[in-house]
């Protein structure tokens, strides 16, 4: 027995030594485990998710950026289209993704700020997707068919107030930067112009030209090349500053209503669980890719303004966005189709 105590004096320091080191190395994989979950994903494939179809200035702008990004960093940046819901499908699809830095969304006005205010969601943009940087921002510019015989945004304003309801304006659907610009002149110049909701641009553009509808609030570039060939007249812009490219179109603000602003933007966010130090590195990435001139050129031939931002700036802007318009859709009893 004496043996037998004697030989357990001597194995048990032993195995209590071989506990800890086995301890350790548990711990400091978990430790490489956890630090490779924090790297940046160099090397993979990275997706920014857009959610409307191609062709458009979400998918447009996106292009341009990504291009420039895979360049930059040396890796495969695919531009994935998951249209539907006005843009809620692919953000809820990105709040759901894995955060780990590989999956990105262009996050736009509509599903980022208003439709919470609209339906019940599954998700809060606010909370289930982590800011990066703001892309770019741009107004759009309200624009009536030539055969409607109104030149002037005051006239505008005054056949709306002499015929209540009898106006109409085309948007991209309930709660997107086309409609929220209407409501809010509606509001402020007490007004009753009357939403005509599209499934997009294209077709809004098309009764528009075909004098079916009164006006559209139509991104620039959409735009551009009616106005140009005299078939649309443009009556004002929605931002604080001049639409790029028409400089001589006034903005609302100038026209009497001060304060007016219904721009459009595109803001670029992850799933909300992505490493901040993930999220500082795509805010680097995106910084130096938005401030590059041959991009901001680019952007700027299609009417939008590269605005990159800190991650909190964005965050900030956006809660804004949030509160400004749900008072908006409030007031103004905007509801669902």
């Amino acid at each position: 027995m004496f043996n037998d105590l004697s030989r357990s004096d001597v194995l048990w320091p032993g195995l209590v030594a071989l506990f800890k080191i086995s301890l350790i190395c548990i711990i400091a994989f978990a430790m490489i485990r956890g630090a490779r979950a924090q790297e940046f994903p160099s090397g993979k494939p990275i997706t920014i998710v857009v959610g409307f179809v191609s062709g458009g200035g979400t998918d447009t702008s996106t292009r341009i950026i990504a291009k420039k990004l895979a360049e930059n960093l040396g890796q495969p940046v695919i531009v994935e289209n998951r249209p539907g819901a006005g843009g809620v499908v692919a953000t809820q699809y990105v709040a759901n993704s894995k955060p780990d830095g590989t999956i990105i969304l262009l996050g736009t006005i509509g599903p980022m700020t208003v439709a919470p205010h609209l339906m019940k969601m599954a998700f809060d943009p606010l909370k289930d997707l982590a800011p990066i940087t703001m892309g770019v921002n741009f107004p759009n510019v309200l624009v009536v068919p030539v055969e409607s015989n109104i030149k002037t945004f005051k006239e505008y304003v005054e056949l709306a107030k002499k015929e209540p309801g009898k106006l109409t304006f085309a948007s991209t659907g309930q709660g997107s930067a086309s409609h929220l610009a209407g409501e809010l002149l509606n509001q402020q110049a007490n007004i009753d112009v009357v939403n005509v909701p599209y499934k997009g641009g294209s077709a809004a553009m098309v009764d528009l030209l075909g004098n079916r509808i009164t006006g559209y609030y139509s991104t620039p570039s959409s735009a551009d090349s009616h106005i140009k060939s005299g078939k649309l007249v443009a009556l004002a812009s929605t931002g604080l500053t001049r639409a790029a490219g028409l400089s001589d179109v006034p903005t609302i603000a100038e026209l009497g209503y001060p304060g007016f602003n219904a721009t459009n933007w595109y803001a670029f966010v992850a799933p909300a669980k992505t490493p901040a130090v993930i999220l500082d590195r795509w805010n680097a990435e995106f910084m130096k890719v938005l401030n590059d001139p041959q991009v901001k050129t680019e952007l700027n031939n299609h009417g939008l303004t590269p605005d990159p931002t800190t991650r909190q700036g964005l965050a900030d802007f956006m809660a804004a966005e949030s509160e400004k318009w749900g008072k908006i859709v409030k007031e103004r009893n905007i509801k669902m189709d």
